[in-house]
């Protein structure tokens, strides 16, 4: 089967321009609109969010209920700014596109999030090079290894392969990561926030994922 997508946006053209893009690629709009009811209610692979959902503040209540009800989210937004970004990557954003960055950019992140693979593209690159936030937690030797395969790798398994390791032990390494960014309050409850975090704190640089 193909990949089907919700696309949650108020901006008609946007829509147009995003199903069009999508069609081309292969990937099916299965719903698409202002209300993000069926984002919640409509079975797809992924869900394409605009933040701003009309005037007053971004819509981020809307996303961590998104991230909540176990939808994959990719954020797709008019905000460029990088405090925006990284919010939403904290809240469980599978990837933050700015509109600017075009479809060349949205559809491989598209694919990447259904694949729970990374994807930084240039403004989300930047915001998370530049964030200062010194609280990062201190990760041992093997926990770093494990994580920065994992980054680089399509699964878990293949990790476990490469340092002789059980896929169990592979997750309990990366669960630890996970609680040490949580206990430092910068949770990382996806593997794109997982990598937001190390670009941040310098244990990767953008050139090798």
């Amino acid at each position: 089967m193909g990949t089907s997508i919700v696309i949650v946006d108020d901006h008609p053209a946007i829509v147009d321009g995003v199903g069009a893009w999508c069609a081309r690629a292969g990937i099916t709009v299965v719903a698409a609109g202002a209300d993000p009811a069926p984002a919640f209610d409509v079975p797809a692979d992924a869900v394409v969010f605009d933040l701003q959902l009309g005037p007053g503040e971004p819509a981020f209540d809307v996303l961590e209920e998104l991230v909540d009800a176990g939808r994959r989210v990719v954020v797709y937004s008019q905000h460029a700014d990088s405090e925006t970004a990284l919010r939403c990557l904290e809240l469980g954003a599978a990837t933050y596109l700015t509109k600017a960055e075009g479809h060349e950019h949205l559809i491989p992140a598209i694919r990447a999030c259904v694949e729970d693979r990374p994807y930084t593209p240039p403004v989300l690159g930047g915001a998370m090079a530049a964030d200062p936030r010194p609280d990062r937690p201190a990760l041992s030797e093997r926990e770093r290894e494990v994580l920065l395969a994992w980054f680089s790798s399509d699964s878990k398994q293949l990790v476990a392969q490469r340092f002789h390791l059980s896929v169990k032990t592979v997750d309990t390494y990366i669960a630890r990561v996970r609680i040490k960014y949580a206990d430092a309050g910068r949770p990382a409850t996806t593997k794109a926030a997982l990598v937001a975090r190390a670009l941040q704190d310098g244990l990767v640089d953008l050139a090798r994922l």
